[in-house]
């Protein structure tokens, strides 16, 4: 074997760049589900990383590793081992035996003064709509903004802002750099999966998506980065909490009481962990009938305002019913693009407000 041709675990590392999550555009390397590599003379042994229960997944990146491992010049044996990390993990106990602080490694993003998490603990609210349009007023009133959609299963910020473009990911550091987006940097497992596949991830992968989102994406000199939360309170919310220091989170409802409970777990869980909750939007808050200007409770009203009052927390906004909020969003222009009108400016004061309290809770 010649020196060109000596096995090494950075050419084994090369070779398995291009293998993909069956079914995603995503290198295995880097959602980490390659670990120990060895290599003992012409002998390999490769390390597959288990953080999901599907075994038809482990066995297909097994064969596609095999693949593109057998095919390197002097591979005599390779071994394809599964390092099962599928099953919870306890908290590794402190000097005393007490568990130690899961949010002690919190660190700042660099490229980011201030991380805002857009939640909702229930889905259907139009929190995604509110996310968006928060980070294009926040750009309207002059910062440089950031969105990250974390709905690892149902991405819809791409559709909303009309953005198909890949990611660039760099050969050196492996770095992404998010694409631009009507003056947003973004970025969203919809730019990396094709359109039609659904993604059927446990939560340890949806736990490394997220933080290599966040760690591994290279936002530029932003003094905004919105988050967009996937409905409930799992593995997204923690990965977020645990990893950046929030400088607070938005928390969406509609006025029903079906809605309002689940925002009162939202609040909840957020307190737990140390995070604030900079105030409560209430979506669908209203409709003014085109035909003769009347206001219309259609979900009921003061939903909102009664959480708020509950966790004592300030309304941010009460956002109207507009057929043109959907319709922009589907059109991939979303509703604060158009720059006037009654929702723009409630949008505007949302970001004016959000833009108070976040610095007032800027984290050191």
């Amino acid at each position: 074997m010649s020196a060109e041709d000596k096995l090494t675990r950075e050419s084994v590392l090369a070779a398995l760049e291009d293998v993909k999550v069956p079914g995603t555009k995503v290198s295995v390397l880097k959602v980490d589900l390659i670990g120990e590599v060895r290599i003992d003379g012409d002998e390999v042994a490769v390390q597959i990383v288990r953080t999901t229960e599907k075994e038809e997944t482990i066995n297909a990146v097994g064969d596609l590793v095999a693949e593109a491992i057998g095919v390197l010049p002097g591979v005599a044996s390779l071994t394809i081992e599964v390092d099962d990390r599928s099953e919870p993990q306890e908290a590794p106990a402190g000097p005393h035996g007490q568990s130690s602080d899961p949010f002690a490694a919190r660190e700042k993003l660099p490229g980011v003064a201030r991380v805002i998490a857009v939640a909702s603990a229930k889905g259907g609210v139009g929190k995604s709509s509110v996310a968006v349009n928060l980070a294009l007023a926040l750009r309207d009133s002059g910062h440089r903004v950031g969105i990250l959609d974390a709905d690892i299963y149902g991405p819809s910020v791409p559709i909303m802002l009309g953005a198909d473009q890949q990611p660039e990911i760099s050969d050196t550091d492996r770095k992404i750099t998010p694409i631009d987006a009507h003056g947003l940097q973004m970025i969203s497992m919809g730019l990396l999966i094709p359109e039609s596949q659904p993604v059927v991830w446990r939560g340890p992968m949806v736990f490394s998506a997220v933080r290599q989102f966040l760690k591994d994406v290279q936002w530029s000199d932003l003094d905004y980065l919105v988050v967009d939360l996937p409905p409930g309170t799992g593995d997204a919310q923690l990965t977020l909490v645990q990893q950046v220091p929030l400088a607070g989170v938005v928390m969406v409802t509609t006025p029903q009481e079906v809605a309002l409970t689940d925002v009162r777990r939202g609040v909840m869980m957020f307190r737990s962990v140390d995070v604030r909750v900079l105030g409560i939007v209430e979506n669908m808050s209203y409709f003014i009938c085109p035909d003769n200007g009347k206001s219309y409770d259609i979900f009921g009203r003061g939903g909102g305002a009664r959480v708020a009052e509950q966790f004592s927390l300030p309304l941010l906004a009460e956002i109207p019913i507009d057929p043109a909020i959907r319709e922009s969003g589907d059109a991939g222009r979303p509703i604060v693009l158009q720059g006037s009108g009654p929702v723009y400016d409630s949008f505007l004061e949302l970001a004016h407000r959000v833009d108070e309290l976040a610095v007032q809770n800027q984290p050191e």
